[in-house]
């Protein structure tokens, strides 16, 4: 461990107030280190609403390394430092977080964890996953942001839904247009239907946004994911699609396993 890291953690465990905590976490957020994953989240559990935006965004900033740890030390039962976790994960948009997200949109009894995971659907890193594996993992995503569209009481779940629909549309308008379609239809819906002014308003934003739209830039950034990973994504995804049906139906993921094997073995060649 450097002695810049060593001194940046020692000043978050050494704070004796509020104000000296949310400044310590914030120069570690800012040096943008590795190491200092671990003390990143644990910084979610504080009860320090400052140093966890500073954590969330030291996190985002790290990226991918720092989804192992967020996966593996999600806090279930303080559901505060959850949402904080969630919220980094899906500013980091890491293929390896759908299915926690996912679970969290629709399941979660949390309303902030919900609203957190519910944008972060609409925002993965689409252009890391192989084609037969992103059709599923659209579909599912479309699904759940539709769910909490229509079915969540709480209106900031209900916002976010909206936004994740936004960008989702904007995702799926090449390969799927009848789910952009989809989502455009739920859309007209809520703007005339939702009883909360604020989620109608950020309807009409999404509409206006995704009638004037111009081409986002392409992300060509390749993916770092091993075929671990990519097999326990799609495992995690075939997980919730035994949940929703006792039948097997076009669509089920198994039928894509030999073909993401392959193609993980294939960017594993070209390393």
């Amino acid at each position: 461990m450097s002695d810049q890291l060593s001194s940046l953690i020692r000043a978050v465990e050494e704070a004796d107030s509020s104000q000296l905590l949310q400044e310590a976490v914030k120069n570690l957020s800012e040096a943008n280190l590795e190491g200092a994953i671990p003390t990143l989240i644990a910084a979610l559990s504080y009860n320090n609403p400052g140093a966890a935006v500073a954590s969330v965004e030291g996190l985002i900033r790290i990226g991918e390394p720092a989804v192992p740890a967020l996966l593996e030390q999600l806090d279930l039962h303080n559901y505060t430092a959850r949402a904080w976790a969630i919220r980094a994960l899906a500013g980091i948009g890491d293929p390896r977080g759908l299915v926690t997200l996912l679970g969290a949109a629709t399941a979660d009894f949390a309303l902030s964890v919900r609203r957190a995971a519910a944008r972060g659907l609409g925002m993965m890193k689409w252009h890391w996953f192989p084609e037969e594996l992103l059709e599923i993992a659209q579909e599912e995503a479309l699904e759940a942001l539709l769910f909490v569209a229509q079915q969540d009481d709480e209106w900031v779940v209900r916002y976010s839904a909206v936004v994740g629909l936004q960008y989702l549309a904007e995702a799926v308008a090449v390969n799927y247009p009848q789910w952009r379609s989809q989502i455009q239809s739920q859309l007209t819906d809520m703007a005339v239907n939702d009883h909360s002014l604020a989620v109608r308003a950020r309807v009409w934003m999404a509409q206006q946004y995704l009638e004037t739209e111009t081409a986002t830039p392409v992300d060509t950034t390749p993916s770092p994911l091993s075929s671990m990973d990519w097999q326990r994504i799609m495992d995690g995804l075939y997980g919730r699609k035994g949940e929703e049906r006792l039948v097997l139906a076009e669509g089920d993921p198994r039928k894509y396993r030999e073909l993401v094997t392959a193609i993980a073995e294939n960017t594993e060649a070209e390393v």
